[in-house]
């Protein structure tokens, strides 16, 4: 990288490239001169973003270009706090006002004039106007790219996004080499489940953060489907790590336990050298939680944490009202298992798949779903359940994952039982 670029003001060569990955999808509706007129606005708002020090919480088009909300970095912050701590004699703040700060950073970035200059209110300061070379053409794909540009300079709030986490059991215990290789043939079985869910239509847009001793891993598009299809690539990842332990010498592939669960978090773009990092990183009560029920886990567990989310569609098209449990979301999951069916693990075509919340059995030869409470080393206790999945092959031993109900009892066991569910 020349000289020139490490300039305050100047806008490294690599931005281009970076500004390229918001045209994914929408390059073939866009002519030369649009998409010059919008890398240009990229540059501009390189330039707002300051290396970091600065938001881009929101966007409006206006007749020859557009408006923007641009704010400190620790704006949001400093106005939670303040008021908190407002005098007595002043009008308290409104969970509205709570409310409309969480909204603007929830979906797009793009907002109406009005909800615009009402931010700006809020956050005591004018937008900045940046008039382009050409205007936005209404309802057009521009408007998307736009968004997707602003986001990389902005930090989203999402209600509920499905989250895994895979944790290498002993990673510590590892010699250097060993930590490396393990990493390795971690980063390759979930490469290789992705690979294979590309084979039956299913694209799921994982993205992953290491935590030193694993990755979260979590899917770039929201909703019932998302979430449903990173539960599958969970599991299609450990089945791929088992089948490798089985034919691994030494220490060389890792012995893994994993946790599932779906909360809210922060999705924000890391400054990497002088532009925002191009993919981005998450973290809030979901990554919290995954962590603290991984602490916890016995090698070999699969936990899958207590969550609901709201209303949603199964992957049957049925319309499924109310709030979706933990349990719920299980039995949804389980519905569309049908789509890896012939898939081939280790040579030979899955003819099966059955995932379920483990449980004690009753007289009638089924089972209830048995929730359990986790005490961390910080004194605090979350409910979660323990999870197994089975695939079996055609022509093939089953690939069992995940731990028994039987062995979460003795004296040894980190878990308690609270609740016994029967389903129907």
């Amino acid at each position: 990288m020349s000289t020139q670029n490490h300039i305050p003001g100047m806008i490294p060569e690599s931005l281009e490239n970076n500004s390229n990955l918001a045209f994914v999808d929408h390059a073939q509706h866009l002519d030369l001169r649009q998409r010059s007129n919008l890398i240009e606005l990229d540059r501009h708002l390189h330039e707002l973003w300051s290396l970091g020090k600065n938001c881009i919480l929101g966007w409006s088009p206006t007749a020859d270009g557009i408006d923007l909300l641009v704010v400190h970095h620790y704006a949001i912050a400093n106005y939670t706090i303040a008021t908190a701590h407002q005098p007595a004699n002043r009008p308290p703040i409104s969970d509205d006002t709570h409310l409309f700060v969480v909204r603007m950073l929830t979906g797009s970035r793009q907002l109406s004039t009005r909800h615009l200059s009402n931010a700006a209110k809020l956050f005591d300061c004018e937008p900045c106007h940046y008039k382009m070379r050409q205007p936005l053409e209404e309802h057009s794909v521009e408007a998307q790219i736009v968004d997707r540009l602003v986001q990389r300079y902005s930090v989203s709030y999402v209600p509920n996004r499905a989250v895994a986490l895979f944790d290498i059991v002993g990673f510590s215990l590892l010699s250097p080499f060993e930590q490396m290789t393990q990493i390795n043939s971690l980063s390759y079985s979930m490469n290789s489940a992705h690979s294979k869910m590309l084979t039956k239509q299913m694209n799921i847009n994982f993205a992953r953060s290491s935590t030193g001793d694993g990755f979260y891993i979590w899917n770039r598009d929201l909703g019932a489907k998302a979430n449903s299809q990173l539960y599958h690539f969970m599991h299609l990842t450990l089945a791929d790590n088992a089948i490798a332990s089985s034919k691994a010498r030494g220490r060389t592939v890792p012995k893994l336990r994993a946790g599932f669960h779906v909360g809210s978090c922060y999705e924000f773009y890391q400054a990497e050298g002088l532009n925002p990092a191009v993919h981005s990183y998450i973290v809030g009560d979901v990554t919290i939680e995954l962590a603290r029920m991984i602490e916890r886990a016995l090698p070999g567990q699969i936990l899958v944490g207590e969550f609901q989310v709201g209303s949603m569609n199964d992957e049957i098209g049925q319309s499924l009202s109310g709030e979706i449990d933990a349990i719920r979301f299980i039995e949804i999951a389980q519905r569309d298992l049908s789509q890896l069916n012939g898939l081939e693990l280790a040579g030979d075509a899955i003819e099966s798949i059955k995932c379920y919340l483990t449980g004690p059995p009753q007289a009638d030869g089924t089972f209830t779903i048995r929730k359990l409470v986790l005490n961390d080393k910080h004194g605090l206790t979350r409910r979660v359940f323990n999870a197994k999945i089975n695939i079996y092959r055609i022509g093939s031993t089953p690939i069992l994952l995940g731990i028994e109900d039987r062995c979460l009892h003795g004296d040894n066991s980190i878990v308690t039982p609270v609740e016994q569910i029967t389903t129907n």
